[in-house]
């Protein structure tokens, strides 16, 4: 693959092209003060003028607030709004990279959306395909393991994009030399203990085999446009196998046995995504043995994702225990419904539950199944319900999910 000879005006249009198709965008660049996220926010502020910059300081080492002040100055003088967003935290146990990736995409997109934000940018690159692509070869991955980093998705209102993924970190570093523009580099990014770190170094070694990033990025490029083409065939499936019924989903049998098997997986994963909410898919052996709870007619419960089996059909619905908690009014209840109404002071959203059913006279002439209202969301005055909107009870109040599953099957 040949090298590109990258121009400031293709950089920018980069940029640009990244929200080309939302001309009414807001943007906000996320910068941590390294050179990816220091070139994307300056070429970001020549592309639209008007941006913002959020920083996330994790307070996981010395340092970190001292990072986060210099971003801001830099932003200051480039005459673009900054905010600092500091993640509370004790002891963190378990995979700590996961938890702080978690953590930061969480914390943006809250700051995001209270803000009138509708994209963020981050800074990754060529390079960072390049590593999460070996990362997959290590762990034996498929292909959507060894399709790179997603180039955007939504998370609640506010849609993250990568513009500069086909662009290498070396050509990034130059923009910024040229600019004089200068960044700091996470002594994390030295630690062997991650995975991506020895990843990282272990690139250079290729390269006289000819892998090289630009080289990885063809690959990947191919493997993402087969990757497209299956995505669009389980979405046109589940135009036929299912549909949304209150925020679950009901799967017909017949529809679902004429699918070959990895459709039904495929099926099946972005269904216990959209119904649960979580960003990551259960392991490939949990996965397995609720498809062969279908297989069996049995009821099954995966990653806060109820299976019901019927006759004719089978439903996937959230677990009631895995419900969110109350929220207020602006935010996505159970990281995925929006409530809209007549909110006043004090109220708050939260799984409608027995005791609110209970209140609800003549909930069963709605259709829909008691499962699914119990954690359908509704509106509370304390111990008072206002309204349940899935439930027939609904003064002015609407609630929707944020992204219909036929899109979400194709976005992710």
């Amino acid at each position: 693959m040949p090298v590109k000879d990258w121009a400031e005006s293709d950089l920018i249009a980069e940029a640009s092209a990244a929200v080309a198709a939302a001309p009414d965008a807001r943007v906000a660049v996320a910068v941590s003060g390294g050179s990816d996220s220091m070139a994307s926010l300056h070429l970001a502020w020549q592309a639209f003028g008007a941006v913002q910059a959020v920083t996330v300081d994790h307070a996981l080492r010395a340092g970190s607030a001292e990072e986060a002040h210099e971003v801001s100055r830099f932003c200051e003088d480039l005459g673009v709004g900054h905010q600092t967003l500091v993640w509370q935290h004790g002891t963190v146990t378990g995979n700590l990279m996961e938890a702080a990736r978690q953590a930061r995409y969480g914390l943006m997109a809250d700051w995001a959306e209270s803000a009138g934000i509708t994209h963020i940018f981050l800074g990754h690159t060529a390079d960072d395909q390049a590593e999460t692509f070996l990362m997959g070869l290590a762990r034996g991955a498929g292909i959507d393991g060894l399709s790179g980093m997603r180039a955007e998705w939504q998370h609640g209102a506010v849609r993250f994009v990568r513009p500069f993924l086909a662009v290498p970190r070396a050509t990034l570093r130059s923009y910024l030399t040229t600019k004089g523009i200068a960044w700091v580099d996470d002594p994390s990014n030295e630690n062997e203990r991650f995975t991506r770190v020895k990843t990282r170094k272990l690139l250079p070694q290729l390269q006289p085999l000819g892998i090289t990033v630009e080289r990885l990025a063809g690959v990947i490029s191919n493997l993402a446009a087969t990757q497209s083409v299956v995505r669009q065939a389980v979405a046109d499936a589940a135009v036929v196998v299912c549909h949304e019924v209150a925020g679950s989903l009901e799967f017909d049998l017949t529809a679902w046995s004429e699918c070959s098997p990895e459709i039904q997986r495929r099926l099946l994963l972005a269904g216990i995504l959209w119904v649960s909410g979580a960003e990551h898919a259960p392991r490939a052996a949990a996965t397995a043995r609720v498809l062969q709870a279908i297989a069996a007619r049995r009821d099954a419960t995966l990653w806060g994702v109820r299976l019901r089996m019927g006759p004719q059909s089978f439903r996937l619905m959230r677990e009631a225990r895995a419900v969110g908690g109350a929220c207020g009014p602006n935010a996505l209840w159970d990281g995925r419904w929006q409530v809209t109404g007549p909110f006043a002071a004090g109220q708050q959203l939260q799984g409608l539950g027995a005791d609110g059913l209970r209140q609800v006279e003549g909930w069963r002439e709605t259709g829909i199944a008691r499962d699914v209202l119990l954690v359908s969301p509704s509106v509370w005055q304390d111990d008072v319900l206002v309204a349940a909107p899935l439930a027939g009870f609904s003064p002015d109040f609407h609630a929707r999910i944020a992204a219909a599953f036929n899109q979400f099957v194709v976005s992710h």
